[in-house]
């Protein structure tokens, strides 16, 4: 009994002797280190930078952008209303006419007018019917600076004319210097004068404003002066379709009132303007 009790007395002062030196070499709540493998001087000397892989995943930023800004250009193609609606309270006159324009740059158009007439003019002297067609040729120049998508124009142009007509003398009276005592009768004649024509050259002031998705409503002032006139012998042409009445000979007025439709062909960009470094 006694020898099991000292070999036990034995093993526990070896044990507690040995935890005695674990706490000496090891120090109170540290973690011991664990032991990195030793490299091969062949790693070492291969050793290369990691290599930084970017994610496929991940979207890159888009800068914000403006959308570029653009003009519209084609045909615009109407009528005139006034010529339209004359016809209705004015039973004398008959007329129709097809206006259009072409967008050929920023601010200038190709434009043009045809018509037809059918006019009964009657004066104190004279009754006489014109009938013919028309057609005018020209440019406008817009002079209206447009913001955002505004297509609108307030223009200036010029315009060519050229027409072919007849005039049908009806009735006539023969003047009278002293219609003191009598007036003279009124002698019917029915005659005809036919292949007469005339040119001119046409300013012109108007302006275009959209109302709707492309279609516009405008009206528009014009000067015309003659170039050249045809006339019959013992007739003069008082009135000449497309250049309406004419005045002291050679100069002449007018003006319409139309409503067109815009038919895009095509867009091009606006270049942005640039400004100059102070």
């Amino acid at each position: 009994m006694k020898h099991i009790l000292r070999s036990f007395f034995s093993f526990f002062l070896v044990l507690s002797f040995a935890v005695m030196q674990a706490q000496e070499t090891t120090p109170k709540g540290a973690v011991p280190k664990p032991i990195a493998p030793q490299k091969t001087t062949l790693e070492k000397q291969t050793k290369k930078e990691p290599l930084q892989l970017v994610p496929t995943d991940v979207k890159t930023e888009k800068k914000d952008s403006v959308a570029a800004k653009t003009d519209r250009y084609g045909i615009r193609v109407g009528l005139d209303l006034y010529k339209v609606t004359r016809a209705l309270y004015d039973k004398d006159y008959k007329g129709l006419e097809l206006v259009g324009d072409y967008r050929l740059t920023k601010k200038y158009f190709l434009a043009a007018e045809l018509g037809n007439e059918n006019k009964t003019t009657a004066d104190d002297r004279v009754n006489f019917t014109t009938k013919g067609s028309y057609i005018k040729a020209g440019f406008d120049y817009n002079a209206y600076e447009n913001w955002l998508d505004m297509e609108n124009i307030i223009s200036i142009g010029l315009r060519y004319g050229f027409s072919t007509f007849n005039q049908q003398l009806n009735s006539y009276r023969i003047y009278n210097a002293n219609p003191y005592f009598q007036e003279t009768p009124i002698i019917n004649s029915g005659q005809k004068f036919n292949g007469l024509s005339a040119s001119w050259i046409e300013v012109v002031a108007g302006i275009k404003a959209k109302v709707f998705n492309n279609v516009f409503m405008g009206f528009s002032l014009r000067l015309n002066r003659l170039v050249t006139n045809k006339e019959p012998e013992n007739f003069s042409n008082l009135y000449i379709p497309g250049f309406n009445r004419t005045y002291d000979g050679s100069f002449g007025v007018g003006f319409n009132y139309t409503v067109t439709y815009f038919v895009p062909i095509y867009k091009k960009k606006i270049k942005p303007a640039v400004v100059p470094k102070k």
